[in-house]
């Protein structure tokens, strides 16, 4: 009891010191001239997030920065975790089914996605089909990969087979397969969840921008005798080529970060395992915090390149409006 009354009196004479400084600041910006005044006033609404950004961000970057160049005992080794990335198979496949994840994911997910607001733009009951189609975005990841485990299941061929698809497999006549352990195809199917999941985000962004087409741009095509398919290559693709960025960056950042997936189905093993995943195994299982700092290094590297190329998509944007 005595510690906790301490903890809650420190608490509130922390409260109280942070209300201090406010009054002291709102005194100070009250009593400042005009030009100054806007000026603290600036800074005093910018020093929280920037004090914050700072604690949560900066400092814990630059933490994992050195903690990349250090083994398990904290000694400085250089760059032995990078080597070590780039030079062990396991490690290998680790970077090349994140490459694969990153390369199918976005590009299924975006092409079904828009096939399906094509498809069904206007149709009869097309709420209810979006719907369908959106609802396992409402699911977890982790949900997401039980799921899909017991449409995946195995059991032996002797045996009442509880998995989808191996019954399936088990009506047409042939054996049924351990779809979560045969390498390399296992990889293909943990990225059919991803699809699933983010189909649903990609065909509700490019459904909102189909409909936001001027109608005088298709009925011009129409008259002009362009065929569906001319319409949509001249007129669809063009008019919703901002949306259609967006979708595919935002895709491929979930997926370079996937892990509950990999984590739930088949927790990185029978060379499943991507960088996300790999780092938490490195980190806190394998002991060896090093490594994985590295690899959150080279994940947060490969998602660089995609938030620069947005940040110039939004500021050419913002130069033709």
């Amino acid at each position: 009891m005595e510690d906790l009354a301490e903890k809650g009196l420190q608490v509130v004479v922390g409260l109280a010191a942070f209300a201090a400084i406010i009054g002291l600041v709102m005194l100070v910006v009250d009593r400042a001239p005009k030009s100054s005044r806007e000026k603290i006033q600036i800074a005093g609404f910018l020093a929280p997030a920037l004090i914050l950004l700072a604690v949560g961000l900066v400092l814990p970057a630059l933490q994992t920065s050195y903690l990349s160049f250090t083994d398990r005992t904290g000694a400085f080794v250089g760059l032995d975790n990078y080597v070590w990335m780039f030079t062990q198979p396991e490690a290998l496949i680790t970077l090349r089914n994140t490459v694969i994840w990153v390369v199918v994911v976005p590009s299924l997910a975006s092409a079904i996605g828009l096939a399906y607001a094509v498809f069904i733009d206007k149709a009869r009951g097309e709420k209810t089909l979006k719907a369908l189609v959106f609802m396992p975005m409402a699911i977890s990841f982790v949900g997401a990969g039980v799921i899909w485990r017991f449409v995946y299941a195995y059991k032996g061929a002797e045996q009442d087979q509880i998995g989808l698809f191996n019954q399936i497999l088990v009506w047409l006549g042939q054996e049924p397969k351990q779809f979560l352990l045969d390498a390399p195809e296992n990889t293909f199917f943990l990225i059919a969840v991803m699809i699933w999941i983010q189909t649903g985000f990609a065909m509700v962004v490019l459904s909102a921008a189909i409909k936001g087409i001027p109608t005088e741009i298709v009925e011009a095509a129409r008259l002009d005798g362009a065929s569906a398919w001319q319409q949509f290559r001249n007129v669809t693709i063009p008019t919703i080529r901002g949306s259609l960025i967006v979708v595919v960056t935002t895709i491929t950042i979930g997926t370079l970060k996937v892990f509950d997936i990999v984590r739930t189905m088949t927790a990185g093993q029978y060379e499943t395992s991507v960088v996300a995943n790999e780092m938490y195994t490195q980190a806190f299982r394998a002991g060896e915090p090093g490594r994985g700092a590295a690899l959150a290094l080279i994940l947060f590297l490969m998602v660089l390149p995609i938030v620069v190329f947005n940040a110039r998509l939004l500021r050419k944007q913002k130069e033709i409006r």
